[in-house]
């Protein structure tokens, strides 16, 4: 009897000690890999979007970010080592840097923070069923195009050429297109204009002047991207009124802009991730288009450039820059 009585404390206390290990011991810290071609952190409104959603980095999720510093040969290289750091999902920025992801595994869940045309580029089946290992944010939305030439031609009410700005890239396709067809629709005559980089932005503006183009509108391209700066001076310097596709572009000197709302978008970002860390498969998760836009207009740029804005353009304007 006494050995029955031993033999039951010793078993109670070793699953207690058991229990006591196991609560003790620490619970994984999910892991995100962070994939970009610019900046130098994560973007601070998809930090927010996580932290609205109750992760803390350095807390309950661990972030890696990489960077290509601009230099696109470095993708492959970079996407491999967060496969082999075998981190829970990717949230890589554009179509390279989700393509590279994507070549890199076929398993780790990869969220685009905003591709213009996923299906085009291969990326998913359909917007409703992605299929794959990729879901995210489509920024391509159809009212875009016609919408920012819609404003310019308010603008200018004489405007009869205009030159679209996009890398030499077929997922640029549907976009020229699309703008196309709104150029017609508004009786515009439309130039393509095609730029890589820096080394061929000259050449595009000069494009532009030698057939006579009245205004321009850039595409939002990760290829264009590092050379916003210099694409508003051109623009200046050519005398060319510049629709472009985020706020940004206008607080450092742009004219106008329309477009999605950032922080909005990252925030839908941050919820997949959410999502995802807690088990759903990101062919189930539809990928989602802009559902909130801004418009933002640089008055000192308009009247550098002689124009005048209507009021009636300026009232619907959310950001005005004076």
């Amino acid at each position: 009897m006494r050995k029955t009585v031993i033999s039951f404390a010793l078993t109670a206390l070793f699953s207690a000690l058991c229990a006591s290990a196991q609560a003790q011991q620490p619970k994984k810290v999910p892991r995100i890999g962070y994939l970009t071609s610019v900046g130098s952190a994560p973007n601070e409104a998809f930090l927010q979007g996580l932290r609205d959603l109750g992760y803390v980095e350095g807390k309950n999720i661990l972030i890696e970010f990489r960077t290509t510093g601009g230099k696109s040969e470095r993708r492959p290289e970079l996407a491999a080592e967060l496969v082999r750091l075998k981190v829970d999902v990717i949230v890589a920025d554009t179509a390279s840097e989700v393509t590279a992801a994507k070549n890199a595994t076929a398993t780790i869940p990869i969220v685009m923070r905003g591709v213009a045309d996923p299906i085009a580029s291969g990326l998913v089946a359909t917007l409703a069923h992605p299929g794959g290992n990729v879901t995210g944010i489509a920024t391509l939305a159809p009212e875009l195009s016609g919408k920012r030439l819609e404003l310019l031609k308010e603008v200018i009410p004489k405007l009869s050429r205009v030159a679209l700005l996009t890398p030499p890239s077929q997922a640029w396709r549907t976009t020229i297109e699309e703008t196309e067809v709104a150029a017609q629709a508004l009786g515009l005559k439309l130039q393509i204009l095609q730029a890589r980089g820096a080394d061929e932005l000259e050449g595009a503006f000069d494009a532009a002047k030698k057939q006579r183009a009245e205004a321009l509108v850039q595409v939002q391209a990760t290829a264009l991207l590092p050379h916003q700066s210099r694409i508003i001076e051109l623009a200046a310097k050519n005398r060319l009124p510049t629709m472009y596709f985020n706020r940004r572009s206008v607080e450092i000197g742009g004219l106008m802009s329309y477009g999605h709302d950032g922080l909005y978008q990252n925030r839908r970002v941050a919820s997949m991730v959410d999502k995802i860390l807690k088990g759903r498969k990101p062919a189930d998760i539809p990928v989602e288009q802009p559902m909130k836009f801004e418009f933002a207009v640089n008055l000192n740029t308009a009247k550098q450039l002689g124009l005048t804005i209507p009021p009636n353009v300026l009232a619907r304007a959310d950001k005005v820059i004076k």
